[in-house]
């Protein structure tokens, strides 16, 4: 057995952190405390992915209504679609993968981005080889709703690393978590496990595509199997496409970089972005208490 520190354990103690995980394990308190949770839980749970899945494909460049997406029953039509389709296949398997990501979480990348882009295609679930480029990850921007605008232009995020690099530091990311699992207590809050993973598979690109829907269904996935979010009822998604994407970008920037200032910045960011996750998924809860839903 593992008994050693938590590497990430660190990041729990940065500006503003500390605050910004209470809170946010505050309002999930709330919201799981909801009465509408003791009867319809598993109708917020379903509201909660659809609601999701639509965000993370508007993140991912297609921003359909969610009327539009709940309507829908054809994803297969054109790009938009077929973004559409694998955000909510993502979604959809999410609940499925815990036990497999507690102990073969790059098992459960494969397997998510093999969902996404289909098992016809040839590159689906595997990493990037040698020389193979990785798509944009914000190709379409969405203003802000929430938050605080970043003041003035934000950075390009720069290439993702070769793909040699992509396999080493995937390995390092599988290690980090395995010894986390064997780890019987303490260590990192689940939101900074979370946050981490998220940031780390996007910075590392592992896929040809799809690699942001990926990032977002793995933060799921953790902060479900870390059981900040059993129930996974906080699209955290949600909160991240109010917040646009230069906050989001900005944020990703802060951890690319590595200080101590630019993890912060998207830790807290993470935290923002589930906070309002869990704003929406309250609305759900109140509007199924007044019959409206």
């Amino acid at each position: 057995m593992t008994t050693g520190t938590d590497p990430l354990a660190p990041l729990a103690q940065l500006a503003g952190v500390p605050e910004a995980v209470a809170e946010v394990r505050k309002n999930v308190d709330r919201l799981y405390g909801h009465r509408v949770m003791r009867r319809r839980a598993g109708e917020v749970t379903s509201e909660s992915a659809l609601r999701g899945a639509r965000a993370s494909a508007a993140l991912e460049g297609a921003d359909w209504p969610l009327e539009e997406v709940r309507r829908r029953t054809d994803f297969g039509a054109d790009p938009e679609a077929r973004t559409i389709g694998a955000a909510l296949r993502l979604s959809a398997e999410a609940g499925q993968l815990l036990s497999i990501w507690r102990t073969s979480p790059l098992q459960v990348l494969a397997r998510l981005h093999l969902l996404a882009v289909g098992d016809a295609d040839p590159s689906a679930g595997r990493p990037r080889r040698a020389g193979e480029s990785a798509a944009p990850l914000f190709p379409r921007e969405i203003a802000a709703t929430e938050g605080v605008a970043p003041d003035g232009p934000v950075g390009e995020i720069p290439p993702p690393p070769a793909a040699d690099e992509v396999a080493a530091r995937l390995d390092q990311l599988a290690g980090l978590l395995a010894a986390r699992a064997e780890r019987p207590t303490g260590g990192a809050p689940a939101l900074v496990v979370a946050a981490v993973v998220h940031g780390e598979l996007l910075a590392l690109r592992p896929f040809g595509d799809y690699n942001g829907l990926v990032a977002r269904t793995a933060q799921r996935i953790v902060l479900t199997a870390e059981g900040l979010d059993p129930k996974a009822i906080c699209p955290a998604e949600v909160g991240l496409a109010e917040l646009g994407t230069d906050a989001y970008r900005q944020a990703l920037l802060g951890y690319l970089e590595g200080t101590p200032e630019g993890m912060a910045r998207w830790l807290t960011h993470c935290a923002a972005g589930l906070g309002l996750g869990v704003r929406e998924s309250t609305a759900v809860c109140e509007a199924m208490q007044r019959g409206m839903v």
